[in-house]
């Protein structure tokens, strides 16, 4: 539960009343049932979900939300999925930073925040596939996108700066304002729509909306640290015994 007058319940009862709405009418509009009493009074906490509906359709910054920036307001670009920072080395060229799996998390919220990027771990591919564009490098969270891609390995995304850059049946990055997904890409009739699909069958197709997402990022290339023996390894021995048991019966045919 939240605190009564702990600064991110004062922030966000500060939100609804200076755009005029009552606590059912601000209920209805981000996505809580009844009312935002139980959240002013301090009986429920702010959500996930919450603070991220105050960031798309306010550009409320989350951490001024919870008092740990004086900044009250980030840009929402509609229709921009650009990313929003770029970090660069001592000599002026731009780094891949890597996303784990726990940055993923907080990713969304702090999409323009420079210094959060500062903590995340930077490096540089010296190859010509990774010239001339902004790339970043993000982990593999659950099973949704087997067996192409299994948890734990990391995926390298190029930026894409709008989603009419974006192609049918390519595999993205997709940086919601809640979550950061990692799906097959397919335009729908609506433009304002799209369908985000898993390759693996058991997990259905979502569909979301355009405005919906800060960045998407086009992966071509990923990185795995999980080489393990050939999976046929198994098979290849009892071939190889096999066959070895099928030249001495063989031999002693001949004799």
């Amino acid at each position: 539960m939240g605190i009564p007058g702990s600064i991110e319940i004062k922030h966000f009862k500060e939100v609804r009343e200076e755009n005029n709405f009552t606590q059912s009418e601000f209920a209805a509009l981000i996505g809580i049932k009844n009312s935002t009493a139980d959240i002013e009074r301090g009986r429920t906490k702010l959500s996930g979900k919450v603070v991220a509906e105050l960031l798309r359709q306010f550009g409320i910054n989350p951490l001024w939300l919870f008092g740990e920036s004086g900044q009250k307001y980030l840009k929402i670009s509609k229709g921009d999925v650009s990313p929003k920072v770029v970090t660069v080395d001592n000599a002026d060229n731009e780094n891949i930073v890597l996303v784990n799996q726990k940055a993923a998390a907080g990713y969304p919220h702090n999409v323009q925040d420079v210094e959060w990027y500062n903590q995340l771990p930077a490096f540089d591919i010296p190859l010509p596939e990774f010239r001339n564009a902004t790339y970043r490098g993000f982990q593999i969270e659950g099973d949704s996108m087997l067996p192409d891609y299994r948890p734990g390995e990391w995926v390298m995304g190029k930026a894409v700066s709008s989603i009419e850059e974006a192609s049918n049946n390519k595999v993205y990055v997709i940086v919601m304002y809640d979550s950061v997904l990692v799906k097959k890409l397919q335009k729908m009739p609506d433009p304002s729509k799209v369908l985000l699909i898993s390759l693996n069958e058991e997990y259905l197709p979502l569909e979301i909306n355009v405005h919906d997402i800060q960045e998407i990022w086009q992966v071509n290339s990923k990185l795995t640290f999980n080489l393990d023996n050939p999976s046929n390894n198994g098979l290849f021995q009892e071939l190889q015994q096999s066959m070895n048991e099928l030249k001495r019966e063989l031999k002693s045919f001949k004799h």
